[in-house]
């Protein structure tokens, strides 16, 4: 519960140090989704163990001459990619877990992992509508948690929504500072 709110925290911030702090609360959560009967979300944590990593990089060197990146929009073409494969991911992830597993609720599983999975790499790349993403994905696990009886793991995302929401307007004005002082340099 507090590494997760903490790294979110710290993500909304635009701090870097949200990586290693993720790290430490997928590999809780792994536990706990496995435990819960939740497959497709207990895999989640080890996609995002592998994407902390590249996110972590990413954000110290991916941006102009290995520096740090800054937030931007999602370029559009990206977007729509990253629609369509969240759809076929939800489609993949909803026939393996009726077909392979005894989840109790495939498609919610199934739609929220789809949905994390995009806006994780939507903000290892530092997209800012990585946020719109996970709340959408938010919306969902508070329901799936709340049925699921991890209650404290509900409440948790509703918090998330609340910081998405921050985060989300931080980068914004951040973008928005970074324009302004471009067009001033020039």
């Amino acid at each position: 519960f507090v590494t997760g709110g903490v790294c979110v925290w710290l993500a909304a911030r635009e701090n870097i140090w949200n990586w290693p702090v993720g790290i430490a609360n997928n590999i809780f959560y792994l536990v706990v989704f496995w435990r819960a009967g939740l497959y497709a979300d207990s895999g989640l944590q080890v996609f995002y163990l592998a994407i902390a990593v590249y996110g972590w990089w990413m954000w110290a060197r991916g941006g102009p001459a290995h520096r740090e990146l800054p937030a931007t929009n999602t370029p559009r073409l990206e977007a729509m990619l990253m629609a369509a494969i969240t759809i076929v991911s939800f489609f993949l992830l909803f026939i393996g877990l009726r077909r392979y597993t005894n989840s109790t609720v495939p498609a919610g599983d199934a739609i929220t992992t789809a949905l994390s999975l995009t806006a994780q790499y939507m903000l290892g790349r530092k997209w800012l509508e990585n946020w719109l993403v996970w709340i959408a994905a938010d919306v969902i696990y508070i329901g799936l948690y709340y049925y699921k009886h991890l209650y404290w793991t509900a409440l948790l995302y509703a918090i998330f929504i609340a910081m998405c929401v921050a985060g989300y307007r931080g980068w914004q004005k951040t973008m928005t500072s970074a324009k302004a002082d471009a067009v001033e340099a020039r």
